[in-house]
């Protein structure tokens, strides 16, 4: 195969990912095919029937919280993040509304109607093709650069803990797929998998979504953490899997540095 073919069916394959990549992105470890049922239970372990007292963070205290560079062992934190990374709830629409909550999360947005949010985002380190690389496996180490946009959100009267709620039964009843739009752009997700989530926070939500776009299956990856009444949601996106349809890592240092904040 020439360069020229690799480099236009990586590409092609990996269209739907660049957009991705460029307005929204999950998260999770690797083990997204174990059984739903039993890593839901395992999630639900976390939850907190009783609505917490905490008092919401002011956008202020929020903006003070939030991901820093100084936070990060590697990778790039945006903390003024471009308009596409920050899509308003009015801007997505899910076909089934029962899936509304994944839609939201994976457009890089909220759930619920919180009382002030902050933004970030985080791209992973470039890589270097090894010397001697063939034209394949350079454009593809090129495109393997993960993308993380943060959403915090701080809620009042417990709609933290009805924001995680709503979001386990979307991962529920949406197990077998759903579609959303966002920004003008349809993502078509056949499949949704409850994964270990990350320790420390009062509640935790990890989950891996399979995307189709232009013939290739894509994991995408979202960690949703809730520390007191604040959420902070992680959806991540691979722009080498997007082309290729391989698993990657999800950032977990993200989630720890900003559990460490928010303790």
């Amino acid at each position: 195969m020439s360069s020229l073919v690799i480099r236009r069916t990586a590409l092609a394959a990996s269209a739907a990912a660049l957009a991705l990549f460029a307005t929204a992105c999950g998260g999770s470890s690797d083990d997204g095919d174990k059984g739903d049922a039993g890593k839901t239970a395992q999630a639900d372990k976390t939850a907190s029937a009783t609505p917490t007292a905490a008092k919401p963070l002011t956008a202020a205290e929020l903006e003070k919280a939030a991901l820093a560079q100084a936070d990060v062992k590697s990778g790039k934190v945006t903390t003024k993040v471009a308009a596409g990374d920050n899509v308003a709830q009015d801007k997505v629409k899910a076909e089934d509304e029962a899936c509304a909550p994944l839609a939201l999360l994976q457009a890089g947005t909220y759930t619920g109607t919180p009382a002030a949010t902050a933004k970030r985002s985080w791209a992973s380190d470039a890589k270097k093709p090894k010397p001697g690389a063939d034209p394949e496996e350079a454009i593809m180490t090129g495109l393997d650069r993960t993308k993380v946009v943060e959403t915090l959100s701080s809620y009042a009267d417990g709609g933290a803990e009805q924001a995680m709620k709503d979001l386990k039964t979307a991962a529920q009843k949406c197990a077998g797929g759903f579609a959303y739009t966002a920004l003008g752009t349809k993502t078509t997700v056949v499949k949704v998998a409850v994964t270990d989530a990350p320790q420390g926070a009062d509640e935790a939500l990890a989950l891996t979504s399979t995307v189709a776009a232009d013939g290739v299956k894509f994991p995408m990856k979202s960690v949703i953490v809730r520390k007191g009444a604040t959420l902070a949601y992680f959806p991540a996106v691979n722009l080498a899997s997007g082309a290729s349809g391989k698993d990657f890592p999800f950032p977990a240092e993200l989630v720890d540095a900003q559990l460490g904040k928010l303790t």
